[in-house]
């Protein structure tokens, strides 16, 4: 079972996530976010010692955004949290922030084959598998080019995970509506 939660921030999506392996001991949960060692922003850090003791102490951690290794490999229940973090880093990794005029090809390609390559392994993934996402289509349009581009990217990212899963679900002010 593939299962895609969505919805905006601070709408209960990683709880909700976190709900739908709760029977679970086994789960490895994978987060995606910038690690907080060596980070100097206090609060990032406190968002991510909040989130470790809201887990069931036998879930393991895991932090990487190697998603296509992690997804192929055998195992017990994944969470990941969140994809609009691994594309963050993947645009980050890119260069697709500030690509100079002519590479923007060159940045595409390599944003497309990340994005392509985790979309077959959530379709692929032969583990119980709940995915967590951001929903960047609903308010306002970026006011910078880099931030419309991510904005399209993740969008482009959701629909093609979406249709990967098995089910999807929609959080809504802490409430959850299944797709």
């Amino acid at each position: 079972m593939r299962t895609l939660v969505i919805g905006g921030a601070r709408s209960g999506k990683s709880r909700a996530a976190e709900a739908a392996l709760a029977d679970r001991p086994d789960v490895t949960y994978v987060a995606t976010g910038y690690p907080v060692t060596g980070q100097a922003d206090a609060e990032w850090a406190a968002r991510v010692a909040r989130h470790v003791a809201d887990r069931p102490s036998t879930w393991r951690t895991l932090e990487t955004v190697d998603l296509v290794a992690v997804l192929t490999s055998p195992g017990g229940p994944l969470l990941v949290d969140c994809l609009t973090l691994w594309l963050t880093r993947v645009m980050d990794e890119a260069g697709a922030w500030t690509a100079p005029p002519g590479s923007a090809v060159s940045v595409d390609g390599q944003v497309d084959a990340q994005m392509n390559a985790l979309v077959d392994a959530v379709a692929g993934c032969a583990r119980e598998l709940v995915l967590v996402t951001n929903e960047v289509g609903q308010g306002v349009v970026p006011a910078t080019e880099s931030g419309r581009r991510f904005r399209d990217e993740m969008g482009r990212l959701n629909t093609a995970v979406a249709a990967a899963c098995d089910d999807v679900l929609w959080c809504v002010a802490g409430r959850v509506v299944r797709l």
